[in-house]
């Protein structure tokens, strides 16, 4: 997988149901997500943030890189990616996932990966 190029709001790379700010700060930020069943967040890494995942309603699937993992949380279930490492969200239930996302401490970007093939 390369890097692309970072951003820093990635709403126009991917579509999702519903998508909300809740708090924003210097370097901190609270963002909710809502995914259809057949939604995803592709491929991405953070040059300095990390992510942590906190699931509301439904389930997710996440895939991560370096090393590789398979990791499936519930509503209430909490994981944190730490920067650099490549991750992609997809909802594995028939139902919408929502989730919440706390990023930081740091500059937030958005580093979209392009497969290898």
């Amino acid at each position: 997988m390369k890097p692309g190029q970072p951003v820093k709001d990635a709403s126009h790379l991917y579509e999702v149901e519903r998508r909300a700010q809740h708090a924003a700060r210097p370097g901190f930020r609270i963002a909710e997500l809502q995914l259809s069943p057949t939604q995803k967040v592709p491929w991405h890494t953070h040059s300095n943030i990390s992510d942590t995942f906190y699931v509301l309603e439904g389930q997710m699937r996440l895939f991560l890189q370096e090393p590789k993992e398979d990791v499936t949380l519930r509503p209430g279930d909490v994981y944190v990616v730490k920067p650099t490492r490549p991750h992609l969200v997809t909802n594995a239930g028939t139902t919408s996932l929502t989730f919440l996302i706390l990023q930081g401490v740091g500059e937030y970007d958005y580093v979209p990966l392009v497969s290898s093939h």
